[in-house]
């Protein structure tokens, strides 16, 4: 299965989130980092839930580029 990661880059860190997976987040201290850690924290939460005889979500989230003139 495929989820969307929103990862942002803030003045020290990236963060990043699974819109389709609430409460799913990681934070690293380079873009790298976050990967492998939103990745990990993917796998844990979906564990969680199978422990907890609760439904898998499936991934309804989308991305776009939006270009605008500024």
């Amino acid at each position: 299965m495929q989820y969307l990661v929103v990862i942002e880059q803030g003045p020290t860190s990236f963060g990043a989130y699974v819109p389709d997976l609430p409460g799913c987040v990681a934070v690293g201290e380079t873009r790298e980092e976050v990967t492998q850690l939103i990745h990990e924290a993917i796998e844990f939460h979906i564990e969680g839930m199978k422990e907890d005889g609760l439904p898998i979500p499936a991934s309804h989230s989308s991305s776009a580029i939006v270009e605008v003139e500024v």
